[in-house]
């Protein structure tokens, strides 16, 4: 497993750990934590990944439960395949890959960084203050949770 993708999950961990105390004391707060469409069809070759995205989904509702009471909301967000630079100019992101990622949405086309933003602002905000544990996949209609 690549050290990178070690710090990468932690951190969600750790910055919780780090936030809560002051969100408590508050008797408010609004964590989203990101992970993954992967965790909820089982994407081959890609264990440690999936398994990493899964205990970020049971963190957050178990964070959800522990925290409530406080005022505080824990959501996570679960983008599908989401198109930056680096996926881009990745060699394993072949034109056979995109056409089929893009074929498996009920909205046909990529998944750019931007599409998450509306998401992440509703969950962190007063709107969303009745919304804990949940998981909210935005990947353009390629999982249905």
């Amino acid at each position: 497993m690549d050290a990178r993708h070690d710090d990468q999950h932690a951190s969600q961990f750790l910055c919780s750990k780090a936030v809560v105390p002051y969100m408590r004391e508050r008797k408010w707060g609004r964590i989203v934590n990101l992970t993954s469409g992967t965790a909820f069809v089982g994407t081959p070759y890609m264990l440690h990944y999936t398994a990493s995205k899964g205990a970020i989904i049971a963190m957050t509702r178990s964070l959800a439960k522990e925290v409530g009471g406080f005022g505080i909301t824990v959501n996570a967000i679960a983008p599908g395949l989401t198109i930056t630079e680096g996926i881009r100019d990745n060699s394993a992101y072949s034109q056979e890959m995109r056409a089929g990622v893009i074929a498996s949405r009920a909205i046909a086309r990529e998944e750019r960084a931007e599409d998450l933003v509306g998401t992440c602002s509703f969950l962190a905000s007063e709107a969303a203050a009745f919304i804990t544990g949940q998981i909210i996949v935005v990947d353009g209609g390629a999982t249905f949770h």
